[in-house]
């Protein structure tokens, strides 16, 4: 394994942190796999200070400088995945189904980055005046990013990738338990791939460094992803400060099983969206909406899927899921389903635990108003509830704060798509389960699963830039003061 980053942070280079180091531990074994260093207020104001004096040489670089930078890197990591999925199936207890996988996203965010710089950047307006009118997208100047542990390095690179296309430098601050998959891997991929230095600065850091990024006067835009809770915080922040704000929060995802569907096929999506990366996901399906007379026959499919699937250290092939990240994680899953369990749902699998490692579990008859039918659980559980008529599953999917994801499985998915208008969902998938991305759609929330943009295809240009106003007149307006 590489050791370039060996108590290093990265700002423009590998180099030593103000606040010593962090130990990266495998959650499967408890083991310290590494060090990396550990940024303070100072490295970050340094880091500022670079990031701002390189950004607008950056910007003013033909597009196709930007987009060869992403072409290097993408073809960088497809030549040698490994440099990722190594890191993320100790450090993030990845599966190595699911390490591949992001790996592959990763790879599809810089090839849509380099798309995205070369795509128009503003248009044509009508004016009242003999005057050219152009409304044209800029670079923010500098992003500050904050990203999350379960999908590290996609959840970073989805920022990283379209802010530095579009002109801008980024300042990122990965989840310090994964540092490498989620920061400082990237990092050397982007220098291998020739990204000026200046630009990118990585600082593995606790919450304090965070919160004055958040602050920070030169970096007017933050892209957040992460827990709604934390999204709040952030939000109430930077709202005195009018700062551009993404945030992309949590979800309680519906997965909505119609009375038409085949219910063999409805278990196995509805055990992917539940179980995958042991339900560490902001879509992963946490509520699966079934017709009452068939709710108790689908709940059990699904527990006999849970039972069969291997759990355990993520280095072993054979093992589909890990490790929940880790042992505050571990207790909050196991309180709500022990007191969904107190309130009245059956068990059906799982419900145990070895260390991290959580047993994918099923719940049925889930009381509507228990902890595992109203909260982001975050863990590999599935609870399942009953409806009776169409209108009352779309009441049931409505009535949660959240809007991220949401499923539909049905013979006839026409009539899925026209209920899907009346879904309050930043996305909507038919015959497929909630956990869905990709490069090329936009992705985000509604209510309190995320405000303030979407990452992907070009809606990237109203995330990572400011729309400014230019008109052109031959001759200077003549005014009659």
């Amino acid at each position: 394994m590489s050791d370039v980053w060996e108590g290093k942070i990265f700002d423009g280079a590998f180099a030593a942190g103000g606040g010593g180091v962090l130990e990266v531990t495998a959650p499967a074994t408890g083991a310290v796999i590494a060090t990396v260093g550990r940024a303070d207020t100072a490295d970050l104001e340094r880091a500022a200070a670079a990031a701002t004096a390189a950004q607008p040489g950056w910007a003013a670089l033909p597009y196709t400088e930007r987009a060869a930078v992403m072409t290097r890197a993408a073809a960088l990591l497809a030549e040698d995945p490994g440099r990722l999925t190594r890191w993320l199936v100790p450090e993030a207890g990845s599966g190595q189904g699911k390490a591949g996988f992001e790996a592959t996203l990763v790879i599809s965010e810089l090839q849509a980055a380099a798309a995205l710089a070369a795509q128009p950047y503003g248009q044509m307006l009508r004016s009242m005046k003999p005057r050219v009118s152009i409304g044209r997208y800029v670079p923010v100047g500098v992003v500050g990013v904050i990203s999350p542990f379960n999908f590290p390095a996609i959840l970073s690179m989805r920022s990283l990738a379209p802010a530095l296309a579009l002109g801008n430098a980024v300042i990122l601050k990965p989840d310090p338990r994964t540092a490498i998959s989620g920061g400082l891997a990237l990092a050397e991929l982007f220098a291998e791939a020739g990204l000026p230095a200046g630009l990118l600065h990585v600082l593995p850091a606790g919450a304090e460094v965070g919160e004055a990024l958040v602050a920070h006067p030169d970096v007017p835009c933050i892209s957040f992803t992460g827990s709604t809770a934390a999204g709040r915080r952030i939000g109430a922040a930077t709202g005195p400060l009018l700062k551009k704000v993404h945030l992309e929060l949590g979800g309680n995802n519906a997965l909505l099983v119609m009375p038409d569907a085949d219910l063999d096929a409805a278990a196995a999506a509805g055990a992917w969206g539940s179980f995958l990366h042991q339900g560490q996901i902001c879509m992963t399906t946490g509520r699966h909406l079934v017709p009452q007379d068939k709710a108790e026959q689908y709940a059990e499919k699904l527990a006999e899927r849970a039972e069969q699937i291997p759990v355990g250290d993520p280095t072993d092939p054979t093992n589909a899921l890990g490790p929940i990240i880790d042992e505050n994680q571990l207790t909050k899953v196991h309180q709500i389903v022990e007191s969904t369990i107190a309130a009245g749902a059956t068990l059906l699998a799982g419900g145990t635990h070895e260390g991290l490692f959580y047993r994918p579990t099923v719940l049925a008859d889930v009381p509507l108003d228990s902890a595992a039918y109203c909260q982001e659980i975050f863990g590999p559980v599935a609870p399942v509830v009953g409806y009776e008529t169409l209108d009352e599953a779309v009441e049931l999917i409505n009535s949660s704060e959240y809007g991220l994801s949401v499923a539909i499985l049905t013979a006839h998915p026409f009539r899925a798509f026209e209920l899907a208008d009346r879904i309050r969902s930043g996305a909507v998938h038919i015959n497929d389960q909630t956990v869905d991305d990709e490069a090329v759609a936009p992705f985000g929330g509604a209510k309190a699963s995320g405000v303030g943009g979407h990452f992907g295809t070009t809606t990237n240009l109203d995330t990572f830039c400011q729309v400014q106003w230019v008109t052109i007149q031959s001759d200077i307006e003549h005014y009659p003061f």
